[in-house]
């Protein structure tokens, strides 16, 4: 190795985000040692920045942050031989316990034990040096930057919103936000043979970004209209959703997701907001709306991978801003407010490093 340090962006507490050394881990067997390249910030790495929980999910030790993540492989442990060092990988961050019903089912997302990254108290991977399960992670062609591989995380929640909803050839299709988990429904959407889409928002700025990613429709959120005004202005441009992705975790476009979607149709709940929430049940039941969440992703990374390098999506336009290591709380600091314009930040790990 070029270096022995192990710089590490982590979160101590609330408010609390500081550099420091830790320990250049050792691969163990099945796993493999990565030269971190690129790590994106993710809503909830802010959110654990800013309050410290997500749900049942509680900071109670120092965390490493970062999970949408890319990297080369520098270490191979025991037993691996489907790597090798020098290999550019994605990092799929989260590793079921591989033998309860849910893992032996296929959904090892719904998994008890699910280790994932940037999850307390499981560390991320911000930092020079990360050690992860090697069937975990996912060799990139030579013409997909790891820059691209780093974004395959928010792709692969897209991946898996668009299956659960059943978007296919010809679908009109509603989505609730645009900020990037949005915007990577909006493509997934597309690429899945979606005819219409219509996306929703309060920020002009990032309405135009999902016009230039192919929206067909982009609607301005007016906060003083009730959700059956707004669920009427997206019928009056798309008709009635097929599906809908509701990507905000606001109750008020839920709302609006349930009554713009057709009788027959299909939510899908990306979003995660309050904990509990009212809405319009009544409504849904006696139109058939099905309604369904997703958590995380699953089997999808495979797919993710196919669409960026086939080019049937293109996450570049995602990538708005570009921070060092070092540079950590500027980074989340850009992200938390969407300062320039942001949508994507990702952070650049080995600067100066070499294998």
């Amino acid at each position: 190795m070029a270096t022995k340090s192990n710089l590490s962006a982590v979160l101590r507490k609330v408010d609390d985000l500081c550099l420091e050394e830790r320990p250049i881990p050792e691969p163990g067997k099945g796993e493999v040692q990565i030269a971190m390249h690129a790590v994106g910030i993710c809503g909830s790495d802010v959110h654990y920045w800013k309050k410290g929980r997500i749900g049942d999910f509680i900071l109670t030790a120092p965390m490493v942050l970062g999970h949408e993540s890319s990297g080369i492989v520098s270490a191979l442990g025991e037993g691996v031989t489907d790597l090798k060092v020098g290999d550019r990988v994605a990092i799929e961050p989260g590793v079921g316990c591989r033998i309860c019903s849910f893992c032996k089912e296929g959904r090892y997302n719904l998994c008890p034990e699910m280790k994932f990254a940037a999850t307390p108290p499981y560390d991320g991977s911000l930092c020079r040096y990360y050690v992860h399960a090697a069937d975990f992670c996912y060799k990139l062609p030579d013409h997909v930057s790891l820059e691209e591989g780093a974004l395959l995380e928010p792709l692969s929640v897209a991946v898996h919103a668009c299956r659960r909803a059943g978007i296919s050839i010809g679908s009109n299709v509603l989505v609730c936000g645009a900020g990037p988990i949005g915007l990577v429904n909006l493509m997934t959407a597309k690429a899945c043979g979606a005819s219409k889409v219509a996306i929703t928002d309060l920020d002009e700025g990032r309405l135009n970004k999902a016009k230039e990613l192919g929206a067909d429709y982009i609607i301005k959120v007016d906060p003083g209209k009730d959700s059956r005004a707004l669920a009427k202005e997206v019928v009056n441009s798309l008709g009635l959703a097929d599906q809908s992705i509701e990507c905000t975790g606001a109750e008020s476009s839920f709302h609006t997701a349930i009554h713009a979607t057709k009788s027959g149709g299909t939510l899908v709940v990306v979003g995660m907001g309050k904990a509990v929430v009212q809405f319009p049940i009544v409504d849904a039941l006696v139109r058939e709306v099905d309604i369904r969440g997703i958590f995380r992703y699953v089997n999808c990374y495979p797919t993710a991978l196919a669409l960026i390098a086939s080019g049937a999506v293109n996450v570049k336009p995602l990538m708005t801003h570009h921070f060092k290591l070092e540079q950590s709380l500027d980074a989340f600091e850009t992200s938390r407010t969407g300062a320039g314009g942001a949508i994507k930040v990702v952070i650049h790990c080995n600067e100066g490093y070499q294998i």
